[in-house]
């Protein structure tokens, strides 16, 4: 799932999003609260006409901004007391507002609001997280009231393996409609990150969507597949675009790089992005290097393309039956690189 935060993929229109194969994009709940406002969006037809994409939306909880913005807020049973970082003034996000939001923004997906804690953390604090997420995850299952939307529960528990299990099983005790694995990719290693999802994946129900939050790198989504996980969300590909890097063949590319200002090839001649298809590594070189807007259109355009064209590969090798041979284990020398 491309990240739309503010209801925008930063830098791309929602025709050139639907071109690059995504399927579903997401978008988070503390930002729109604070603009343009939920009644805004509702007021619009809800947030797929607000913003024009026709295809399925899920919206984060507000809860990764408990972790991102720490020294915004404060944390209790209730909820999270935030400062608003664009006039100071206080906002109490608890579970049940920040599901009447997302009821109003009118995602096909809303997350239960739940506490991340940070990595590293005390086996207490991270025990006090997963107490206050498995008790606002009823709140939220109690507040949420509309019968098209889809909410999922979030699972905690740090890199404590006593943890994961309590919250896995006490989440997937709720029979939500799917089940994210939250609190992975904040700094713990990549190791640590996949212990936890071959320790949690099969305790969540097999007949549900299973989402893993924040990870959006080859190896680490094959890994996650090869042990049952179905979806991903990533600001990697958007954000390396708007720094003039491009993924190719599972590397980064720096496309400043002067090696590129005479090369008249496309960047990635197999891929069907419209970066690759009408402009030349040397053109995008120029782009970057004058600090044209279209050069980071161009190259996000084509990370997005890149990592969905991953993602795709891996589901038609399932459908195939060879994804053990081609993406499990996902190293950079395996067939992987020549099968997509």
């Amino acid at each position: 799932m491309p990240v739309g935060t503010l209801g925008t993929v930063k830098g791309v229109t929602t025709s050139q999003l639907a071109e690059t194969g995504a399927q579903m994009v997401l978008s988070n709940t503390y930002h729109l609260h604070l603009q343009p406002g939920e009644e805004i969006v509702a007021d619009a037809g809800g947030l797929h006409r607000f913003m024009g994409w026709d295809g399925p939306m899920l919206t984060d909880s507000g809860g990764f901004q408990v972790f991102s913005l720490g020294d915004l807020n404060r944390i209790d049973d209730e909820g999270v007391d935030f400062r608003n970082p664009r006039n100071g003034s206080r906002i109490l996000l608890t579970p049940e507002r920040s599901m009447q939001i997302q009821m109003r923004l009118g995602a096909d997906v809303a997350m239960a609001f739940d506490q991340c804690p940070p990595y590293p953390a005390t086996e207490n604090d991270v025990a006090e997280a997963c107490r206050r997420t498995h008790a606002w995850l009823g709140r939220c299952a109690d507040a949420h009231q509309r019968d098209d939307q889809a909410l999922f529960g979030i699972v905690q528990g740090g890199c404590f393996p006593h943890l994961r299990d309590l919250s896995a099983r006490t989440v997937a005790d709720f029979n939500l409609p799917g089940i994210a694995i939250g609190g992975v990719s904040v700094g713990e290693p990549v190791e640590e990150m996949h212990q936890i999802v071959r320790q949690v994946t099969p305790l969540l129900p097999a007949d549900r969507p299973r989402y893993l939050m924040g990870i959006g790198t080859l190896r680490e989504m094959a890994v996650a597949v090869a042990n049952g996980i179905d979806m991903f969300d990533c600001v990697l590909p958007t954000r390396l675009g708007r720094h003039g890097t491009a993924l190719v063949g599972g590397e980064r590319w720096n496309l400043r790089n002067a090696r590129f200002r005479h090369d008249h090839t496309p960047l990635d001649a197999s891929c069907p992005c419209i970066a690759c298809r009408h402009h030349t590594r040397a053109y995008l070189n120029h782009l970057i290097r004058s600090e044209e807007l279209l050069g980071l259109t161009l190259l996000s355009i084509h990370n997005l393309t890149h990592l969905i064209r991953f993602t795709t590969a891996m589901g038609q090798a399932i459908r195939d039956g060879c994804f053990s041979e081609d993406f499990a284990p996902w190293e950079p020398s395996s067939r992987a690189h020549h099968t997509w």
